[in-house]
């Protein structure tokens, strides 16, 4: 099974943000990643919307060919503007308002009651639900329980540890994706990967379907250009070792 590429295009919004014009164009920056190889566009409206705005939402969903997803906290004013939209998936991250960057996974037990009435919400209108979990059993059978399709392995402790120890580094990954295809779940990854240890994990952990990327990819761009380096991307995703 082929694991997805899904490019992540916060950093392009907070560079457009950044003038307060357009430029780069989102739009056709998303286009453009998909010509070039891209097999889904992601974004994380967060509440100040210093990246990605939620008046993005809809024009991106106009145009992506391949696959739409929207991860945050579902919040109330979030939770309406995914459901007015209608990606293909939502990825369910546990974000404080003020958060720079996700930094860990649900905890799934004790956002048990709560989980189950959001993700109840996306599923009537047929949108695939993802929750960004650390790799613990534990916490995946509880994404399970509460409904979702999938997880996205919260990747930060592989990436930091990788040129420490990656055998010892991928290991509870590794694990943990047998659990999760034994209990029937979708498994995705994303947060630090990049070119550099991108292909151990898609190369040891089974199961893989689908990766987000943003910041790494959006900074080698700046050096190689964004068709140069989607396809050093898909390369590192799809060689054997």
């Amino acid at each position: 099974m082929a694991v997805r590429l899904s490019v992540n295009l916060n950093k392009v919004a907070l560079i457009r943000n950044a003038r307060g014009s357009n430029h780069p164009d989102l739009i056709q920056f998303a286009k453009d990643c998909e010509e070039f190889g891209a097999q889904g566009i992601t974004v994380h409206p967060r509440p100040d919307e210093r990246h990605v705005r939620y008046n993005d939402l809809q024009p991106l969903k106009d145009i992506v060919t391949t696959e739409f997803n929207i991860e945050g906290n579902p919040t109330p004013e979030f939770i309406a503007h995914v459901l007015a939209v209608k990606p293909h998936q939502v990825t369910l991250v546990p974000d404080a308002p003020d958060a720079l960057t996700s930094d860990a996974g649900w905890d799934t037990i004790k956002y048990n009651a709560f989980l189950k009435d959001v993700i109840s919400q996306f599923k009537q209108h047929d949108i695939r639900v993802s929750l960004f979990i650390d790799p613990d059993n534990d916490l995946i059978a509880g994404a399970k329980d509460v409904g979702a399709d999938r997880i996205e392995f919260y990747t930060g402790p592989y990436a930091d540890n990788y040129f420490v120890d990656k055998e010892k580094a991928i290991k509870p990954f590794v694990e943990a994706a047998k659990y999760c295809h034994s209990i029937k779940m979708g498994i995705n990854a994303g947060h630090d990967l990049n070119l550099d240890n991108l292909n151990y994990f898609c190369s040891e952990v089974p199961y893989l379907q689908e990766v987000s990327i943003g910041h790494a990819l959006i900074s080698d761009a700046l050096y190689y250009g964004i068709s140069n380096v989607l396809a050093m991307y898909l390369y590192q995703i799809n060689k054997t070792r």
